[in-house]
């Protein structure tokens, strides 16, 4: 069984005989009933890129594609706009507008607001070994600025090993929250096209990505689902993607990315409703 369905059943299983009910919950679904969530804490999972090992599970589907789309609409076009993200083919966000057809100052406005992206370009390159590589989209400026949901995959931390010549780049993801049955998996492999965008805009070798989340949750109705996904058995396949072509980070499009093992993989049935 590859690393993904592991993790997948693990912490599933942990937050169906673990997890702790939460109280006067903040999200809602979309008939004003307060959305309650299941959840366990302080959940870290490891993958070894360079080894073949990608955050993509063979329980379920990944819309893969559309999480690569939305790095494009932060880290590239650096934009909170909701016009700009359906351009590039990204509806998830709508039920965040805040009224002025944006999210609020948050994620990709926060990167352009600080020159988050260029400044770790640069100290990447100029310094590979420093430990102060970080990008953090938790900016209490930026919070108070404006409405909007606070970021869920906040902060990257960034480092770089020498191996017989060779620099491979590792990345950290931190996530103060993570809705697992919805979301989980696009935000592994999302950040995993990230690491591999910016390694090669570097020319680094791509390295491990670890992902750290404080709240991991299913929500109350998503319970059908994830009794889907653990009735089903894992297939024998390793998913991944690659890219086809090595550029620099702003020349990249989503024509670049290549998925590759995905044949068999199947949708959830379940209905997949978003609490907002």
């Amino acid at each position: 069984m590859i690393k993904a369905d592991q993790y997948y059943i693990n912490n599933l299983n942990r937050i169906i005989n673990e997890g702790c009910w939460d109280k006067n919950p903040r999200p809602k679904w979309k008939d004003g009933t307060p959305a309650h969530s299941k959840f366990i804490t302080q959940v870290f999972e490891e993958y070894d890129i360079s080894k073949g090992e990608f955050p993509i599970p063979t329980l379920r589907n990944t819309a893969i594609k559309t999480g690569i789309r939305e790095m494009f609409w932060i880290y590239q076009k650096q934009s909170n706009s909701l016009k700009v993200a359906r351009e590039l083919g990204i509806f998830w966000w709508e039920d965040w507008n805040i009224g002025n057809d944006t999210i609020g100052t948050r994620y990709g406005e926060t990167v352009r607001k600080y020159d988050l992206l260029n400044k770790l370009l640069i100290s990447l390159k100029t310094n590979p070994f420093s430990r102060r590589h970080i990008i953090n989209l938790y900016q209490e400026t930026d919070l108070n600025e404006s409405k909007g949901l606070y970021p869920c995959c906040y902060e990257t931390l960034w480092s770089v090993r020498n191996l017989d010549g060779n620099n491979f780049l590792d990345l950290t993801l931190i996530q103060r929250s993570n809705d697992y049955i919805v979301a989980g998996y696009i935000n592994k492999i999302q950040y995993v096209a990230l690491l591999m965008m910016i390694a090669s805009h570097l020319n680094y070798k791509v390295g491990k990505f670890y992902h750290f989340v404080n709240n991991l949750h299913v929500y109350d109705r998503h319970f059908n689902a994830m009794d889907e996904i653990l009735n089903r058995k894992p297939l024998d396949i390793q998913p991944n993607i690659r890219l086809k072509n090595m550029k620099s980070f702003y020349e990249f499009t989503i024509d670049d990315f290549e998925v590759i093992n995905i044949d068999g993989i199947e949708k959830i049935k379940s209905n997949l409703e978003l609490a907002i």
